[in-house]
């Protein structure tokens, strides 16, 4: 699963697709909508893709798991 983020305004009850991920979604989508309050510093209408947007949730559960300092520092 990929997932992809940018801002869009919707016209007429329509989300449009930024161009650039045109070619990548090419299958069912599950759309999940935020409404973003307007007037919020550097939360423009933008398609660009910024680092976070490239992190994928964990994938093993670390639930239990226990470190100290020095283990969680340690590099082999």
């Amino acid at each position: 699963m990929q997932a992809y983020q940018f801002y869009a305004k919707p016209e007429n009850g329509i989300i449009r697709i930024p161009d650039e991920y045109m070619g990548k979604i090419t299958d069912t989508v599950k759309i999940i909508v935020l409404e973003e309050k307007s007037g919020k510093a550097g939360h423009g209408l933008t398609t660009g893709r910024v680092k976070s947007d490239m992190l994928l949730p964990p994938t093993m559960s670390t639930k239990g798991w226990k470190f100290n300092r020095d283990e969680a520092n340690e590099r082999r």
